[in-house]
């Protein structure tokens, strides 16, 4: 790509004005990305990102309709993954939501006021934490398991993937114990 054909180069040259207060655009850099912000920052907060969103939409589900508009679903692709959502948007904002596979619920064992509920970490990895928190910071990163530790006696197993395949084993971390 030259230069001359790079869309940068050409709003490098010329960005434009500021339709709110007139003054020169810039180009800035920010954590998503390049874009347009006005020079009169923070007097005046423009901006328009450089590169406008592509189509999300991986397929369109002609048969299943959205049950808000009525309009085809569609397989897309977004920031966080891929969900199911409504073709329509942004005049129809549906979006299909996982149910909770968790039919079980436990009670907090470190606490014994709280549920334990499955969360996602930012790096997208699952995680069960204590629904009180930050008052209180327990969690596990394997599926608690009802029943109690066999050695020490803790309310809650674990169950946990290895390359022998599944194990039991207590959520105490201090204890860790294998269950028969």
């Amino acid at each position: 790509m030259t230069a001359h054909t790079d869309p940068l180069f050409k709003l490098s040259q010329q960005p434009g004005t500021c339709p709110l207060c007139q003054h020169p655009l810039q180009i800035k850099s920010g954590k998503k990305g390049p874009f347009l912000g006005c020079s009169n920052y923070p007097g005046c907060q423009y901006l328009k990102p450089l590169h406008e969103h592509e189509d999300t939409v991986v397929k369109l589900l002609e048969q299943e309709p959205c049950p808000s508009c009525g309009g085809p679903l569609a397989v897309k692709n977004g920031r966080y993954g891929m969900f199911i959502g409504c073709s329509n948007y942004p005049a129809c904002d549906f979006v299909v939501h996982e149910d909770d596979s968790q039919s079980e619920t436990f009670d907090c064992p470190d606490c014994g006021k709280g549920q334990l509920v499955e969360r996602i970490s930012k790096y997208g990895k699952h995680f069960y934490g204590c629904n009180r928190y930050p008052k209180c910071k327990f969690l596990l990163n394997e599926q608690p398991v009802a029943g109690s530790c066999q050695q020490c006696g803790f309310a809650l197993l674990i169950r946990k993937k290895t390359a022998k395949g599944e194990r039991l084993l207590c959520a105490d971390k201090a204890c860790q114990a294998e269950q028969s």
